[in-house]
């Protein structure tokens, strides 16, 4: 079996590339194999197309790829919150929470990752043509191997772009460098409030793989449980998961990035969270059709996000 994941040397989907490493799934009697593809929207049509079992993604990504939760569904919550950090040019002197000096700027993002920094900015009052905001590609980000925090770090440093919206370990090498201040951390306070909840990580399957092999459907989501409580027992495990697969300088700082994310490692996805994304999608105009939250959760194996 295959799990699709969109970034690799990342915290971002970090439970289930731990879950890989740490032999989480190979406990749970599954042999499954991680590849990373990029983007998000890529992962979720290969999985609609049978190449992946089980992709690690952006929730709100899949009812823009599925309409009405038709073809796949969310399984768990890799952690609550919208995950990503607005990160911003140092020498630019912008303050914390200080929204507004995107204005003007280039601000690197992934696709469908772009779409929660352009909710944040709508809800936040900033037109982006009116205020001449360019979101745009990372130099170097699709490129064959290219971990997309990562890339979007070294491009501040170059001063290929003004700033970026992306996961924390790349937040956390841009600061470190100087290169770059964080602005935003919505996951945490800053920003509009409802933009926190515009999506979360999660862990995503096929409905044919729910029909066809729902032991092994069941069976990840409980590697995925387990693996979260793992790490927030023991973090360190996180520098080995990092030593085996990440470049050694990221490797040295994963475990104090997912330190900061275990209060926000936890499986369920409620009612709200669903109606959320609903609405955040249909205020962009990504999608037309509403879900119902058994459209959007396999329902059938939420008893173990507590078992």
């Amino acid at each position: 079996m295959k799990i699709a994941v969109p970034d690799l040397v990342s915290n971002s989907y970090f439970p289930v590339i731990a879950a890989c490493e740490l032999g989480f799934f190979e406990r749970e009697g599954l042999d499954l194999t991680l590849e990373h593809i990029f983007p998000v929207s890529t992962c979720l049509e290969l999985l609609g197309e049978g190449e992946f079992d089980f992709v690690a993604g952006t929730a709100h990504a899949v009812p823009q790829i599925f309409p009405g939760g038709e073809g796949a569904k969310l399984l768990a919550a890799l952690a609550q919150r919208m995950y990503w950090l607005l990160v911003l040019r140092t020498d630019l002197g912008v303050m914390r929470n200080e929204i507004e000096a995107v204005k003007g700027l280039r601000i690197g993002a992934a696709p469908m990752v772009e779409q929660g920094l352009r909710g944040l900015l709508a809800d936040a009052g900033i037109d982006i043509e009116r205020d001449k905001v360019t979101i745009m590609p990372v130099p170097g980000s699709s490129d064959a191997g290219a971990s997309f925090g990562l890339q979007a770090a070294k491009a501040l440093e170059a001063g290929l772009i003004d700033g970026f919206w992306a996961n924390g370990l790349g937040a956390e090498c841009a600061v470190r460098s100087g290169a770059g201040t964080v602005v935003l951390d919505v996951r945490r306070g800053d920003g509009p409030v409802r933009a926190r909840n515009y999506t979360f990580p999660a862990l995503i399957t096929s409905d044919r793989l729910i029909a066809e092999h729902p032991d092994a459907v069941a069976a990840a989501t409980r590697a995925i449980v387990a693996v979260q409580r793992a790490l927030k027992d023991d973090v360190g495990q996180a520098t080995v998961v990092g030593d085996s697969l990440f470049p050694a300088y990221e490797a040295s700082l994963i475990a104090e990035v997912v330190q900061r994310d275990l209060p926000y490692y936890d499986p369920r996805i409620d009612a709200a969270a669903i109606r959320d994304i609903d609405e955040f999608n249909s205020r962009l105009g990504t999608t037309s059709v509403a879900m119902t939250y058994e459209q959007a959760v396999a329902t059938d194996f939420c008893d173990i996000w507590d078992a």
